[in-house]
């Protein structure tokens, strides 16, 4: 595609994901997917750019608004091409030029607008640090109120992209040789700073064309995520429920910690996504342990209440709003596609509510979130572990960095998603009766 084709395909994704009530990957991917004429290294070039005029959503609408020109898909892309790449006006004649698959050209009243932009960058002077900062209006001061003077800095490391980050799987070989297989097959990476079988690309990687990912060796997996496996404590011959198992990341990481030794329920709501573990399990050779059970069936939901306090652990990674994912999914600071905060908020107590009863005593539960939001965190906890007397905070070691009593993490400090996990234990019989 010569670059004007790119142009004119990155306004019509604009306006795709604009009329459309589907997250921005899926609005990207359905465009793609209809055209397939276009090459591997447009559809990454086009892609590169629609997302980080996402992540540059605000600032963009403020200086719309500050020109006074009407906020439109061309438009965007008028104004980012100036101020997010830095072209000058006249190379705007080139890329809309009214050729086949272009863009029109730049009219008289449009020309006004590029002149003034001329030399100037996305950040101006008079933008509010709010905008500046991509931080919704709607979590200002939720998100201030937690990160106090680290506000600015926290929100801007949420605008870099995410971190290409990869679990070993220990049970078939150890992160060392799952490194150098990498190498071998000229994807270079360094070992995750706080996780003990991540490993991190040092640039854009194509897994899919190495044996360590072929061979099931490897996953993707965000640092973050793989912690909050890590700390449920799975050791060989656990009896564990993954409540909101999903695709199975989780799964296969506690599995994997289990040497393939023991047992492990995942269940979900949504069958064909625990299809989908299905197939990553038989990959990473694990699927022996793993019962695969979904809760829209009658016969789990009769199964759950048959089986109280029988699982060593329980960990709810539960839905959540996805304001940790920020980094990689920057469409969600701006639109609310499922269920509303306070929808969200009252599932989560549901959750913890059904699958605390699953926790044998002296057993370990685990509530874990991928949000930023203090409502869906410590607050969820506490309200928990108040009508929940059986259950303690199991504070986590201060030296491992990860945050006291609960786990929180965020790009800002960890290079992670924003990830929260609490790990309580429920009383033992003998704690119990001698209260």
């Amino acid at each position: 595609m010569k670059p004007a084709s790119r142009i004119q395909a990155g306004i019509e994704i604009l306006e795709r994901i604009a009329s459309a009530r589907v997250p921005m990957d899926n609005a990207v991917g359905d465009y793609m997917r209809g055209r397939r004429y276009i090459g591997a290294k447009d559809r990454g070039e086009i892609a590169a750019r629609s997302y980080d005029m996402m992540r540059a959503n605000a600032r963009l609408g403020w200086w719309l608004s500050h020109s006074k020109v009407e906020d439109t898909p061309r438009n965007r892309m008028i104004f980012w091409l100036m101020l997010g790449e830095g072209n000058e006006a006249k190379r705007l004649d080139d890329l809309f030029d009214s050729s086949q698959y272009a863009p029109d050209r730049i009219e008289d009243n449009e020309r006004k607008f590029i002149s003034k932009l001329a030399g100037q960058t996305l950040a101006h002077k008079d933008m509010p640090q709010a905008v500046a900062v991509e931080c919704p209006p709607e979590h200002e001061d939720v998100l201030r109120g937690y990160f106090g003077d680290d506000f600015a800095d926290e929100m801007r490391a949420m605008l870099n992209a995410a971190t290409l980050d990869l679990r070993t799987n220990t049970f078939l070989l150890e992160r060392e040789n799952a490194q150098k297989s990498l190498a071998k097959d000229g994807v270079e990476t360094e070992e995750t700073p706080f996780s003990p079988n991540g490993l991190r690309c040092k640039s854009k990687s194509y897994l899919s064309r190495t044996k360590a990912f072929t061979k099931g060796w490897v996953e993707i997996q965000d640092e973050g995520s793989q912690l909050i496996a890590h700390l449920c404590g799975a050791k060989p011959g656990s009896q564990i429920v993954d409540y909101c198992a999903g695709g199975g990341g989780k799964t296969l990481a506690l599995a994997a910690d289990m040497k393939r030794k023991g047992r492990i329920v995942a269940m979900d709501n949504d069958a064909q996504r625990l299809e989908r573990g299905r197939r990553r399990y038989k990959k990473a050779q694990l699927a022996d342990i793993i019962e695969v059970r979904c809760m829209s069936d009658e016969k789990t939901r009769k199964w759950v209440k048959r089986q109280k306090g029988k699982f060593d652990i329980v960990l709810t990674d539960v839905p959540c709003s996805g304001t940790g994912t920020w980094r990689r999914n920057p469409d969600m600071r701006w639109r609310t596609i499922g269920p509303s905060l306070d929808e969200l908020i009252a599932v989560q107590q549901e959750i913890l509510e059904k699958a605390c009863g699953l926790v044998k005593p002296g057993g370990r539960f685990v509530y874990a979130t991928c949000s930023l939001l203090p409502q869906e965190n410590e607050n969820q906890v506490a309200a928990f572990l108040k009508a929940h007397p059986e259950f303690t905070l199991e504070p986590l070691d201060e030296s491992l960095g990860l945050g006291t009593p609960h786990m929180r993490l965020t790009p800002h400090r960890h290079s992670t998603d924003g990830f929260f996990a609490a790990v309580m234990t429920r009383a033992d019989d003998t704690e119990a009766s001698a209260e």
